[in-house]
């Protein structure tokens, strides 16, 4: 089967690791015997120098014509003005609404020989291994927003909107990926304050007592969520939540690794029962690091990562996946690593050598019949 990927590279460092992520892809083709076709479109910063927009009509086209998305990173200081009209971030939230894709999944575990990378106790980190399922379609992010002035000031106001079809179905993807796990749900909100947590535990609560009564179930406030990721790590299985507190609990549990470029994520829409492939766009969720970009430095195993997710959700190619993980770890063990995770004395390797180094291990991978 020919599998039809659209790349979006962005701003910063996506480009570079987007071209090593495709590096690993075309290796995995080699070697497993698929075809991937990839085209080129245009996202956040320079789209907006080329076109004017974050996200121009003609990358949505493409994302739709496609089987899955690779995206780099977006933004950076040319376009970094709060008040401009026009932002690279818009770029994202468009392609992942376009799209519909409401599912992201960050999944955080810890290679033993990382553990020095982090600034926590050693002994928090053995056995991390979590996923946090953010709702990515909706809430404060897309509610409708206001700035005035009124004869006492600037005001301003964003509204935060969920509905019960929203919450229902991200619940549910969380609830069945714990099946699939340790069988334990956490559920993130600020229902002592806010009436949109409410809405999420009540019916959070009911699908877990009604559809899951297997998984474990617990509800937790996003500020006892934030401390407990750094207290007690490996507790948690699966983490739901909405789109805000996702967003920033994610980038908090980067840094049980020590580094932002070694978390991939996908996002998922829902699955056409008419399709054999289902629609996802991977990315890593560090941004685009301007200050490095160009010169080699940029880690792009969070990237490779996320090919190895698009190839298990989107494609259903497990074993193909595994490889890329495996080859992930390999580089790890063997210090083939950038300066980001180098252990002190170690050498740090450029992008690019990085990305020869992981395909190489993908393409001498056995393949079973």
């Amino acid at each position: 089967m020919e599998y039809k990927i659209a790349l979006l590279p962005g701003d910063g460092i996506g480009p570079e690791v987007v071209a090593e992520g495709i590096k690993v892809l075309q290796a995995v083709g080699d070697n497993f015997g698929h075809s991937f076709t990839t085209n080129t479109g245009l996202i956040g910063g320079c789209a907006i120098d080329e076109t004017g927009t974050a996200l121009p009509e003609a990358t949505v086209a493409l994302c739709r014509e496609s089987d899955a998305v690779l995206l780099g990173a977006v933004g950076g200081p040319k376009w970094d003005n709060p008040d401009a009209k026009v932002r690279p971030e818009q770029g994202l939230l468009g392609i992942r609404k376009a799209l519909g894709l409401f599912a992201n999944l960050r999944p955080v575990s810890v290679h033993p020989l990382l553990i020095d990378s982090s600034p926590l106790r050693p002994e928090l980190l053995g056995d991390v291994d979590l996923v946090v399922v953010r709702e990515l379609t909706g809430g404060i992010y897309f509610g409708e927003k206001r700035r005035e002035r009124d004869a006492n000031g600037e005001w301003a106001s964003d509204l935060c909107l969920y509905s019960q079809h929203e919450v229902e179905r991200i619940v549910r993807v969380a609830a069945e990926l714990a099946r699939t796990r340790r069988n334990k749900l956490t559920l993130v909100d600020k229902a002592n304050v806010l009436e949109t947590s409410r809405l999420w535990r009540s019916i959070t609560t009911r699908i877990m007592r009604d559809e899951f009564p297997e998984v474990q179930f617990e509800h937790m406030l996003v500020d006892a969520c934030a401390m407990h990721l750094i207290r007690r790590p490996s507790d948690f299985d699966v983490i739901v939540t909405e789109n805000m507190f996702g967003d920033i609990l994610t980038d908090e549990a980067s840094m049980l690794l020590g580094s932002m470029g070694m978390l991939p994520s996908a996002s998922l829409g829902a699955p056409a029962p008419d399709k054999p492939v289902r629609m996802g766009l991977y990315e890593p969720i560090h941004g685009s690091a301007p200050d490095i970009a160009g010169q080699g430095k940029a880690n792009p195993l969070a990237m490779i990562l996320s090919v190895a997710m698009m190839l298990r959700h989107s494609f259903g190619l497990e074993q193909e996946a595994l490889a890329i993980e495996a080859s992930a770890a390999s580089a790890v063990e063997s210090g083939t690593v950038t300066g980001d995770i180098a252990k002190p004395g170690q050498s740090a390797k450029t992008t690019g050598s990085v990305g020869d180094a992981v395909a190489g291990w993908v393409r001498a991978v056995v393949v079973n019949p």
